[in-house]
């Protein structure tokens, strides 16, 4: 009876074993069925993502955080395309556009929080000439720019608008008495520290926009470069607080006017 036993138990262990060699076969094409389907997927995955990216560069695709490209030429940078300090700040603003531009025309020095106090520590609380750093407080703070140290460079209404000074000049140098943009632009000589800021506009959905502020400096050789980046170092923390609150007076002044 034992012998019996043990006799089955061999031919059912010899069964398995010509059964596994009968399915591996099998088991070797299922295998590469497998792998032909990863790789296919893979494949398939990689042509539509290269799609969406075609597509993107046509019309950016929100639903995959791609932002929105602005629309139009930056005209800041036209005069500035390339730099080594920067400085970029935003802020969403519930009103029309051109109630957003007439605000960043006319706000003054006493609308912006801290401005006078900053400016105060940025010229060493010295007194000196009328500046953009020491600004009348009821006078628009772009008429005071423009008029001092201040060239304006380029404005598209309703927009954008862009200013741009002399951060450094070499010793000595002096400018021409009526300045036009071109001749900013064409400043490539060394010594000189081209700096230009602008406000854009840019749609945000109904009822409101996005306005940043943007400032680039240039400066046209590498000793220049050093001192400015000194400088640069010490003036950042307030001119960026002071770009902020600039941008929060026009967000409060434009959202204030009827309509």
């Amino acid at each position: 009876m034992r012998r019996m036993d043990d006799k089955k138990q061999t031919e059912i262990a010899v069964s398995w074993a010509q059964t596994k060699r009968l399915l591996k076969p099998f088991k070797i094409l299922r295998g590469f069925r497998l792998m032909n389907l990863a790789g296919t997927i893979l494949v398939y995955t990689g042509l539509f993502a290269l799609f969406l990216g075609i597509v993107s560069v046509v019309r950016p695709l929100s639903f995959l955080g791609i932002a929105s490209r602005p629309r139009g030429i930056v005209v800041l940078l036209c005069f500035i395309p390339v730099y080594q300090f920067h400085e970029f700040h935003k802020m969403r603003i519930h009103a029309r556009g051109e109630d957003v531009f007439k605000a960043i025309k006319e706000v003054r020095a006493n609308e912006i929080f801290l401005f006078r106090t900053l400016t105060w520590i940025r010229r060493g609380g010295r007194s000196g000439p009328e500046s953009i750093l020491n600004a009348p407080e009821n006078m628009p703070l772009l008429e005071v720019a423009t008029r001092t140290s201040f060239l304006r460079l380029a404005e598209e209404p309703n927009r954008e608008i862009v200013l741009g000074t002399l951060a450094a000049a070499p010793r000595g140098w002096r400018s021409k008495k009526n300045p036009a943009p071109e001749d900013f632009k064409a400043l490539r000589a060394p010594g000189f520290a081209l700096a230009a800021m602008n406000f854009r506009i840019e749609d945000s959905g109904p009822g409101a926009v996005l306005l940043t502020t943007e400032t680039r400096v240039y400066a046209t050789d590498a000793p220049t470069r050093r001192r400015f980046a000194a400088y640069w170092r010490v003036i950042y923390p307030g001119s960026a607080l002071i770009r902020m609150m600039w941008l929060r007076a026009i967000k409060q002044r434009s959202e204030k006017m009827p309509g």
